[in-house]
């Protein structure tokens, strides 16, 4: 499982890394709350150790953020003691509050106890080639997309353009990037192509191309995939 670490202090990050390596997680590091979102945005991530107190953007506003699409677990670190604070993250959506300096034993419970609730009780979705976005699905095992129940026929270059966007669902993706991820070479003046087939993706999955429910286009810097 992979485990997010977000802490200014990389030493902390360095350290509870060594702990939970060594007991067969896999870590991910961030230093402030906008890093931790990226992270999140890129890679399947499936419980985040979050500091507070961080420099640009908060262990507090970045839960904020991670609760409006997602329900994995976040352990809150802080080196404060007052309840105010347990209460505020706690508040914010946090699963669990640890206080600095802390025992890595601890820790190491801490995590295995919201990891084990987290799955459980269904939360983890074990077949992780299952993109969702809405009433979007991909099922990259079958290859099928449904939209509201109903199943949609993709070109095999729309399907992977549409997979790419509904798997870091709300990353813009330019369209170089798109062409690069998708053809797998340089792109070369690729916007005549990739629009072509964006506007097909969106006239098979959108009830009303003209007022996007899912692919959205964000004018002079690419597409992407949302819930609107």
């Amino acid at each position: 499982m992979n485990i997010l670490v977000c802490d200014d202090d990389k030493e902390i990050c360095d350290a509870i890394k060594i702990y939970l390596e060594n007991e067969g997680y896999k870590i991910l590091k961030a230093f402030n709350g906008a890093e931790a979102l990226e992270v999140i945005d890129e890679h399947e991530i499936h419980l985040v150790i979050m500091d507070i107190m961080m420099p640009q953007m908060d262990g507090l506003r970045a839960t904020m953020k991670i609760r409006e699409d997602n329900n994995i677990p976040v352990i809150m670190l802080s080196a404060k003691t007052e309840d105010t604070d347990k209460i505020l993250g706690l508040n914010m959506g946090a699963d669990d509050y640890i206080t600095k300096p802390f025992n890595p034993l601890e820790l190491i419970a801490r995590v295995k106890s919201q990891l084990r609730r987290y799955t459980t009780l269904g939360s983890l979705d074990t077949k992780s080639n299952v993109y969702k976005t809405g009433g979007l699905v991909i099922d990259d095992e079958l290859k099928t997309i449904t939209v509201d129940g109903d199943e949609v026929k993709l070109t095999p270059v729309q399907y992977k353009i549409l997979r790419l966007l509904t798997a870091n669902a709300g990353r813009v993706f330019s369209i170089d990037e798109i062409y690069e991820k998708v053809w797998k070479e340089t792109a070369f003046c690729p916007e005549n192509t990739v629009a072509v087939h964006i506007r097909k993706i969106r006239e098979k999955i959108e009830i009303n191309p003209k007022e996007p429910k899912y692919l959205k286009v964000v004018w002079g810097i690419g597409y992407k995939v949302e819930k609107i």
